[in-house]
């Protein structure tokens, strides 16, 4: 499955924005389809996922509670809607598909090519 991520840019502390994942290719519904951020300097990390129908999602503790991960089947289309953005959401966000849904990034198959998401003080 090919995954395009989309929806960044530049927004102020507080601001809301909704990233995109656009699927193509495998049968989109039978994977989970999770989020991770990377950081300047800092590893890839975790930040949402939803199963294949999305109605069982998981989040990293800083994100619960601002981040909403919301999936389309009808449009192959995975949607993480952030708001209350800090400074600390500033990285580049990527999408990735899972057989199951997972919190570890060797647990993904296939990802995006990331967005970049900068959050300003």
């Amino acid at each position: 499955v090919q995954l395009q991520a989309s929806g960044g840019g530049l927004v102020q502390t507080g601001g809301s924005l909704r990233l995109s994942c656009v699927a193509s290719g495998r049968t989109f519904s039978a994977y989970a389809i999770g989020w991770f951020r990377q950081a300047p300097g800092k590893e890839r990390e975790f930040v949402a996922v939803a199963n294949w129908s999305g109605d069982n999602t998981y989040y990293l503790d800083p994100a619960h509670g601002r981040f909403t991960v919301l999936r389309d089947n009808a449009k192959n289309t995975v949607y993480l809607q952030m708001s209350n953005l800090k400074p600390e959401d500033t990285a580049v966000y990527y999408c990735a598909a899972a057989s199951h849904s997972s919190n570890i990034l060797a647990g993904y198959e296939y990802w995006g090519q990331g967005t970049q998401v900068t959050v300003s003080s």
